[in-house]
């Protein structure tokens, strides 16, 4: 089974280029099976996305907490169950908390849940996510500069063994540079 992880700050191209990849092993014959978290299938995944959309300290906590859980629940419901398995959102969110609680998460769940060496971070500028984000007719409560920046500095000390893609580039050219990746990967 070949295990895909793509993560990346808000805004920067996760499901749109985890649908690209969908497609690509989809293409070569491969049964895909496709997860991106939080989600909306499970009580876990809900409770998450309903806490993004408030702003108290509280809700933070909850919708790490029950990220955490949707992550799980996807591990033990989807992981192995297909040829390819992708997961947008996995281990990273454990940035969106204060830099020493999200080390020791991250690395406490990088060394329980299965790990992969498919592992994708898409690295977006802040000031060019909070532009996408602009359009939105909604922001969650990560969706701001001051969070983007924070966030992004924190995931980049954790992520030292993953493929970093400038997702601040045009769409087509951040597709290209993850399918050389798959490229040397699927080797």
């Amino acid at each position: 089974m070949r295990f895909v992880v793509i993560d990346g700050l808000d805004a920067s191209g996760k499901d749109t280029q985890a649908s690209s990849i969908k497609q690509r092993y989809e293409d070569m014959g491969d049964r895909v099976i496709l997860r991106s978290h939080p989600s909306t299938d499970n009580i876990y995944g809900r409770r998450a996305k309903s806490a993004l959309w408030r702003r108290d300290k509280k809700s933070r906590l909850e919708a790490s907490a029950y990220y955490a859980m949707d992550v799980i629940h996807s591990v033990r419901n989807y992981y192995g169950k297909a040829d390819t398995v992708i997961f947008v959102r996995y281990l990273c969110g454990a940035a969106y908390l204060p830099y020493p609680l999200a080390k020791t998460l991250y690395h406490s769940f990088s060394t329980l849940l299965p790990s992969t060496k498919y592992k994708i971070f898409l690295d977006v500028e802040p000031e060019i996510a909070i532009e996408r984000i602009n359009g939105r007719p909604r922001k969650q409560m990560f969706e701001n500069m001051r969070s983007l920046k924070k966030v992004r500095s924190r995931v980049l000390r954790l992520v030292n063994d993953w493929y970093i893609i400038d997702a601040s580039k045009p769409l087509e050219d951040v597709q290209n540079d993850i399918h050389c990746v798959l490229d040397e990967l699927d080797k």
